[in-house]
């Protein structure tokens, strides 16, 4: 088996150099994260490629794509390279750390909350998601750099064993439930990378931000039977939380 690292870098290289830089207002994530930023001064979006959902300006990413790195600093964020494991920034640095559609990408996703819930401060927001339910894993997610997907109750066990406390969450995500459909995307990818890229970026990406449904959320989990996504809203322990 390839290592995840490669094959993240080969195919998001590809994906981003060829990409336009979509503005956070335009994902139906907005309403939430706008209603943190009051809150957040200091803020991370850990692997956000050209889609980020923080505001560009002032905010820091991380991000293993060279692309990337580039045209976020380009725009005023404050861009490094670098893994999603190992965080190069100080314990107890930001309010609000973001990551989207990244952390199914880790080897080790264990040291990712590890290092999240190092450099939040307590009380602060991690927002996240992730795909569901390990019986849904197809060969588009072999084939994008996906490790895992997370059965529920292991994604709640491991919030908890790193100082996070669920708050909300809402089924989320664009991608296409039909497995045929995903195959096909598969084939397609493998065998005309650059005309696939062409119609993401050109086609699916911008039909897929029309059709997008406003995000409903829930106290806690949200009901996940025979949903592909989620993303959660958590919170960071505080010494008074745990006393």
């Amino acid at each position: 088996m390839r290592d995840s690292s490669v094959v993240n870098r080969d195919f998001y290289d590809v994906l981003w150099s060829e990409s336009h830089l979509k503005r956070p207002d335009r994902f139906n994530t907005w309403p939430l994260i706008s209603g943190l930023l009051p809150l957040a001064p200091a803020r991370l979006e850990i692997g956000p490629g050209l889609r980020p959902r923080l505001p560009i300006c002032g905010t820091s990413f991380v991000d293993i794509s060279p692309p990337v790195i580039e045209r976020l600093e380009e725009c005023g964020g404050i861009a490094v390279t670098g893994e999603i494991g190992a965080l190069p920034f100080s314990t107890g640095k930001f309010e609000l750390v973001c990551a989207f559609d990244v952390i199914e990408h880790a080897e080790d996703d264990r040291r990712v909350f590890g290092e999240v819930s190092r450099v939040l401060k307590e009380g602060g927001y991690f927002v996240f998601s992730v795909p569901l339910h390990t019986k849904f894993w197809t060969k588009f997610d072999e084939f994008v750099g996906h490790v895992r997907r997370y059965d529920p109750a292991d994604l709640l066990t491991l919030i908890a064993a790193h100082d996070l406390v669920l708050e909300k969450s809402a089924i989320y995500g664009m991608q296409p439930a039909n497995p045929r459909i995903l195959d096909f995307s598969v084939w397609w990818l493998k065998h005309h990378r650059r005309k696939a890229m062409w119609c993401y970026n050109k086609v699916l990406m911008p039909l897929g931000m029309l059709i997008q449904k406003r995000l409903k959320f829930v106290d806690r989990l949200v009901d996940t039977i025979g949903v592909d996504e989620i993303v959660l809203v958590c919170r960071k322990r505080t010494a008074t939380s745990e006393g």
